[in-house]
Protein backbone atom coordinates (compact mmCIF):
# COMPACT_ATOMS: atom_id res chain seq x y z
CA UNK A 1 0.00 0.00 0.00
CA UNK A 2 1.59 3.09 -1.14
CA UNK A 3 0.69 6.76 0.21
CA UNK A 4 -2.22 6.93 -2.95
CA UNK A 5 -3.36 3.74 -1.49
CA UNK A 6 -3.74 4.92 1.48
CA UNK A 7 -5.29 8.41 0.52
CA UNK A 8 -7.98 6.36 -1.27
CA UNK A 9 -8.85 4.56 1.50
CA UNK A 10 -8.70 7.37 4.28
CA UNK A 11 -11.83 8.55 2.16
CA UNK A 12 -13.81 7.18 4.93
CA UNK A 13 -12.48 9.45 7.60
CA UNK A 14 -13.30 8.00 11.75
CA UNK A 15 -13.28 10.48 14.33
CA UNK A 16 -10.48 11.37 15.64
CA UNK A 17 -8.74 8.61 17.95
CA UNK A 18 -8.02 11.22 20.37
CA UNK A 19 -11.79 11.18 21.21
CA UNK A 20 -12.30 7.75 21.80
CA UNK A 21 -14.08 6.59 24.90
CA UNK A 22 -11.95 5.29 27.91
CA UNK A 23 -12.40 1.60 26.70
CA UNK A 24 -11.37 2.56 23.46
CA UNK A 25 -14.32 2.67 20.64
CA UNK A 26 -14.21 5.29 18.25
CA UNK A 27 -17.70 5.18 16.34
CA UNK A 28 -20.51 3.26 16.24
CA UNK A 29 -22.49 1.97 13.44
CA UNK A 30 -21.64 2.03 9.61
CA UNK A 31 -20.74 -1.04 7.77
CA UNK A 32 -18.25 -3.65 6.75
CA UNK A 33 -17.63 -2.97 2.97
CA UNK A 34 -14.04 -3.75 1.57
CA UNK A 35 -13.05 0.47 1.90
CA UNK A 36 -14.64 0.74 4.82
CA UNK A 37 -12.51 -1.64 6.69
CA UNK A 38 -9.44 -1.04 4.84
CA UNK A 39 -9.65 2.60 5.89
CA UNK A 40 -10.18 1.70 9.40
CA UNK A 41 -7.04 -0.79 9.75
CA UNK A 42 -5.07 2.43 7.67
CA UNK A 43 -6.01 4.65 10.51
CA UNK A 44 -5.36 2.19 13.19
CA UNK A 45 -9.42 1.43 13.99
CA UNK A 46 -10.86 -2.08 13.72
CA UNK A 47 -14.52 -3.49 14.15
CA UNK A 48 -15.16 -5.56 17.06
CA UNK A 49 -18.53 -6.12 18.31
CA UNK A 50 -21.15 -9.43 18.55
CA UNK A 51 -24.88 -10.73 17.12
CA UNK A 52 -27.46 -8.38 18.01
CA UNK A 53 -24.88 -5.18 17.97
CA UNK A 54 -24.51 -1.78 16.03
CA UNK A 55 -20.53 -2.13 14.17
CA UNK A 56 -18.05 -0.83 17.38
CA UNK A 57 -14.83 0.42 15.97
CA UNK A 58 -12.02 0.23 18.13
CA UNK A 59 -8.63 1.89 18.80
CA UNK A 60 -7.67 0.92 22.42
CA UNK A 61 -5.02 3.14 24.29
CA UNK A 62 -2.46 1.40 24.85
CA UNK A 63 -2.23 -1.50 21.52
CA UNK A 64 -0.97 -4.89 21.72
CA UNK A 65 1.81 -5.01 19.11
CA UNK A 66 4.73 -8.06 18.40
CA UNK A 67 8.00 -7.42 16.45
CA UNK A 68 8.69 -10.05 14.17
CA UNK A 69 12.40 -9.47 14.91
CA UNK A 70 11.31 -10.16 18.54
CA UNK A 71 9.89 -12.95 18.29
CA UNK A 72 10.41 -14.88 21.01
CA UNK A 73 9.91 -19.37 20.71
CA UNK A 74 9.23 -20.87 24.13
CA UNK A 75 11.37 -23.96 24.64
CA UNK A 76 8.74 -26.37 24.48
CA UNK A 77 7.41 -25.36 21.02
CA UNK A 78 11.15 -25.50 19.82
CA UNK A 79 10.69 -29.23 20.27
CA UNK A 80 7.73 -29.32 18.16
CA UNK A 81 9.10 -27.38 15.82
CA UNK A 82 12.27 -29.69 15.39
CA UNK A 83 10.02 -33.00 15.26
CA UNK A 84 7.98 -31.37 12.36
CA UNK A 85 4.91 -32.45 13.44
CA UNK A 86 3.02 -29.62 11.50
CA UNK A 87 2.69 -28.55 7.88
CA UNK A 88 2.36 -25.14 7.67
CA UNK A 89 0.69 -23.43 4.47
CA UNK A 90 -0.91 -20.01 3.28
CA UNK A 91 -3.77 -18.96 1.97
CA UNK A 92 -5.31 -22.18 1.06
CA UNK A 93 -8.49 -22.22 3.38
CA UNK A 94 -9.28 -18.65 4.34
CA UNK A 95 -12.98 -19.87 4.71
CA UNK A 96 -12.65 -22.70 6.76
CA UNK A 97 -9.94 -20.93 8.94
CA UNK A 98 -12.61 -18.17 9.75
CA UNK A 99 -15.31 -20.26 10.50
CA UNK A 100 -13.14 -22.41 12.66
CA UNK A 101 -12.38 -18.83 14.78
CA UNK A 102 -16.38 -18.57 14.85
CA UNK A 103 -17.01 -22.31 16.28
CA UNK A 104 -13.78 -21.79 18.72
CA UNK A 105 -14.86 -22.08 22.34
CA UNK A 106 -13.25 -19.07 23.97
CA UNK A 107 -12.94 -19.87 28.15
CA UNK A 108 -15.11 -16.78 29.96
CA UNK A 109 -16.95 -15.86 26.27
CA UNK A 110 -20.39 -16.52 25.56
CA UNK A 111 -21.27 -16.40 21.95
CA UNK A 112 -18.62 -15.28 19.03
CA UNK A 113 -17.64 -12.17 17.37
CA UNK A 114 -17.11 -13.67 13.93
CA UNK A 115 -20.48 -13.18 13.08
CA UNK A 116 -21.91 -13.99 9.15
CA UNK A 117 -21.56 -10.14 8.53
CA UNK A 118 -18.48 -10.62 9.72
CA UNK A 119 -17.35 -13.60 7.76
CA UNK A 120 -18.56 -12.42 4.85
CA UNK A 121 -16.76 -9.09 5.04
CA UNK A 122 -13.20 -10.95 5.31
CA UNK A 123 -13.98 -13.26 2.57
CA UNK A 124 -14.41 -10.52 0.27
CA UNK A 125 -11.01 -8.94 1.51
CA UNK A 126 -9.49 -12.65 1.31
CA UNK A 127 -10.78 -12.15 -2.15
CA UNK A 128 -9.21 -9.07 -3.13
CA UNK A 129 -5.84 -10.40 -1.74
CA UNK A 130 -5.96 -8.48 1.56
CA UNK A 131 -6.72 -11.07 3.92
CA UNK A 132 -4.79 -14.38 4.11
CA UNK A 133 -4.28 -17.27 6.21
CA UNK A 134 -2.37 -18.96 7.53
CA UNK A 135 -3.00 -22.79 8.40
CA UNK A 136 -1.20 -25.86 10.16
CA UNK A 137 -2.10 -29.26 9.10
CA UNK A 138 -1.36 -32.55 10.68
CA UNK A 139 -1.88 -35.81 8.75
CA UNK A 140 -3.45 -33.86 6.12
CA UNK A 141 -6.08 -32.68 7.93
CA UNK A 142 -6.20 -28.44 8.82
CA UNK A 143 -5.47 -28.59 12.73
CA UNK A 144 -5.42 -24.98 14.02
CA UNK A 145 -4.45 -21.58 12.05
CA UNK A 146 -5.23 -18.01 12.18
CA UNK A 147 -5.86 -15.00 9.54
CA UNK A 148 -5.40 -11.01 9.80
CA UNK A 149 -5.02 -8.26 7.38
CA UNK A 150 -1.58 -7.14 5.82
CA UNK A 151 -1.54 -3.90 4.76
CA UNK A 152 2.08 -1.57 3.98
CA UNK A 153 4.35 -3.41 6.02
CA UNK A 154 1.96 -4.23 8.58
CA UNK A 155 0.29 -7.40 9.43
CA UNK A 156 -3.63 -6.92 11.53
CA UNK A 157 -3.96 -10.64 13.57
CA UNK A 158 -7.84 -11.35 13.72
CA UNK A 159 -7.99 -14.52 15.57
CA UNK A 160 -6.83 -18.01 16.05
CA UNK A 161 -7.65 -21.64 16.52
CA UNK A 162 -6.47 -25.04 17.12
CA UNK A 163 -7.89 -28.29 17.35
CA UNK A 164 -4.71 -29.97 18.21
CA UNK A 165 -2.34 -28.64 20.95
CA UNK A 166 0.58 -26.09 19.34
CA UNK A 167 -1.13 -25.95 15.95
CA UNK A 168 -2.05 -22.89 16.61
CA UNK A 169 1.53 -21.64 17.94
CA UNK A 170 3.06 -23.27 14.74
CA UNK A 171 0.99 -21.27 12.81
CA UNK A 172 1.74 -18.40 14.41
CA UNK A 173 5.60 -18.84 14.48
CA UNK A 174 5.77 -19.70 10.94
CA UNK A 175 3.71 -16.34 10.03
CA UNK A 176 6.03 -14.15 12.45
CA UNK A 177 9.49 -15.47 10.57
CA UNK A 178 7.82 -14.89 7.65
CA UNK A 179 6.86 -11.63 8.06
CA UNK A 180 10.26 -10.73 9.29
CA UNK A 181 12.18 -12.41 6.60
CA UNK A 182 9.85 -10.04 4.47
CA UNK A 183 10.76 -6.54 6.18
CA UNK A 184 7.34 -6.25 7.95
CA UNK A 185 7.65 -3.49 10.99
CA UNK A 186 4.82 -5.94 13.45
CA UNK A 187 2.14 -7.68 13.63
CA UNK A 188 -1.42 -5.97 15.62
CA UNK A 189 -2.17 -8.25 18.39
CA UNK A 190 -5.22 -5.04 19.45
CA UNK A 191 -5.01 -6.32 22.90
CA UNK A 192 -3.52 -8.34 25.07
CA UNK A 193 -3.25 -11.75 25.67
CA UNK A 194 -1.06 -14.05 28.51
CA UNK A 195 -0.98 -16.14 25.34
CA UNK A 196 0.75 -13.62 23.00
CA UNK A 197 2.81 -12.20 25.38
CA UNK A 198 4.16 -15.30 25.71
CA UNK A 199 5.52 -14.87 22.07
CA UNK A 200 6.90 -11.04 22.97
CA UNK A 201 4.09 -9.39 21.89
CA UNK A 202 3.84 -5.90 24.05
CA UNK A 203 2.09 -3.64 25.01
CA UNK A 204 2.69 0.74 23.04
CA UNK A 205 1.26 3.95 23.46
CA UNK A 206 -1.85 4.23 20.94
CA UNK A 207 0.26 7.53 20.17
CA UNK A 208 3.31 5.15 19.33
CA UNK A 209 1.46 2.75 17.37
CA UNK A 210 0.25 5.07 15.06
CA UNK A 211 3.54 6.60 14.25
CA UNK A 212 4.63 2.76 13.80
CA UNK A 213 1.13 2.59 11.65
CA UNK A 214 2.33 5.64 9.32
CA UNK A 215 5.66 4.62 8.58
CA UNK A 216 4.55 0.94 7.81
CA UNK A 217 2.21 2.50 5.08
CA UNK A 218 4.78 3.57 2.99
CA UNK A 219 5.43 0.47 2.15
CA UNK A 220 3.87 -1.67 -0.89
CA UNK A 221 1.47 -3.90 0.17
CA UNK A 222 2.06 -7.64 -0.64
CA UNK A 223 -1.72 -8.51 -2.58
CA UNK A 224 -2.90 -11.85 -3.42
CA UNK A 225 -2.32 -15.26 -2.46
CA UNK A 226 0.60 -15.84 -0.23
CA UNK A 227 0.68 -19.54 -0.76
CA UNK A 228 1.57 -18.47 -3.92
CA UNK A 229 4.00 -15.60 -3.57
CA UNK A 230 5.60 -16.28 -0.02
CA UNK A 231 5.47 -20.47 0.25
CA UNK A 232 8.90 -21.39 -0.85
CA UNK A 233 10.61 -19.12 1.08
CA UNK A 234 8.46 -20.36 4.50
CA UNK A 235 9.96 -22.81 7.22
CA UNK A 236 8.73 -23.54 10.25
Amino acid sequence: MDLADCERYNRFLFPPIEQAGPEGIVAVGGNLDPQMLLSAYAQGIFPWYTEGQPILWWSPDPRFVLFPGRLHLPRSLKRTLNRGVFEVRFDEDFERVITECRDMPRPQQEGTWITAEMISAYLRLHDMGYAHSVEAYAGGALVGGLYGVSLGAAFFGESMFWRVAEASKVAFVALGRLLRDKGYHFIDCQIYTDHLARFGAQDVARAEFLRLLANALQQPTCIGNWGAVFAPSVST
